[in-house]
């Protein structure tokens, strides 16, 4: 079995065949799909996709590219949809840097917000970080202990080795399969197995050979080879170890 740790049903471009998706991806040996919440009404979809699907549980959070319209209503939204029985983590949450949406103040303030709800809450984490990794790493280490992922993992080894010092799990996407991604392909190389994820960030990020078309959680199988062939293991033994890191790091 393998687990899509980070996907977002929830969005328009499923609307016309989630069932099928979910289906497809079931075809595919996944079993478990996490769909990840990225403002106030996505948090709440995802939600009800996880009451719909048996086998769909729901991360909820604000994405930092929403961070200038978030209010105390929407805290106290996130901490109502927290306690839903199929609920797993708080995210995705962190800082972009990197296409600027929201004022980096603003970022932080929604981050740190966030953060100290999911230490309230007993819950993980899932980090979101983009051109902004050492004032993520600052953020994180003040806040310790926590659990976290980072995910869809870009950093360089200095990066991956700080996030596993402080216990963080890695997750790697479809883009590792890009021709030109021999620098992330060498950092995925240097992840320790029992510290590794994957995930389909769908719709977007669909693997080579289907780039410009919507990505989806039944592409994990085809991550899983990619990532089993560049460490030299077995498709099994990959499928085995990332599952049970998924379902020991999100207690399902």
């Amino acid at each position: 079995m393998l687990v899509d740790t980070h996907c977002h049903l929830d969005f328009p471009e499923f609307d016309l065949d989630r069932d099928e998706v979910i289906k497809r991806a079931e075809d595919n040996s996944v079993g478990l799909i996490i769909n990840i919440g990225s403002s106030v009404e996505g948090s709440k979809r995802s939600v009800e996709l996880s009451k719909k699907y048996v086998n769909v549980f729901s991360v909820v959070g604000i994405h930092p590219h929403e961070a200038g319209s978030f209010t105390e209503e929407d805290r106290n939204s996130i901490i109502e949809f927290a306690k839903e029985d199929k609920v797993v983590a708080i995210g995705e949450i962190g800082l972009d840097y990197f296409k600027n949406f929201s004022k980096s103040e603003d970022q932080r303030f929604l981050f740190v917000s966030l953060l100290e709800l999911a230490k309230n809450l007993n819950k993980p984490l899932v980090i979101h970080t983009r051109e902004a990794q050492a004032e993520t790493l600052k953020i994180l280490k003040e806040a310790m202990p926590i659990s976290a992922v980072v995910h869809c993992f870009s950093g360089d080894k200095s990066f991956l080795n700080q996030c596993l010092d402080l216990g963080f799990f890695i997750s790697f996407t479809c883009n590792i399969t890009y021709k030109k991604a021999d620098n992330l392909r060498e950092v995925a190389k240097l992840a320790p197995l029992e510290k590794l994820m994957l995930e389909t960030d769908a719709p977007y990020l669909s693997p080579e050979g289907f780039r410009g078309k919507r990505n989806e959680p039944m592409q994990i199988r085809l991550l899983a080879e990619s990532l089993a062939a560049l460490k030299g293991i077995s498709f099994d033994e990959l499928a085995s170890q990332t599952t049970k890191n998924a379902v020991d790091f999100f207690k399902l």
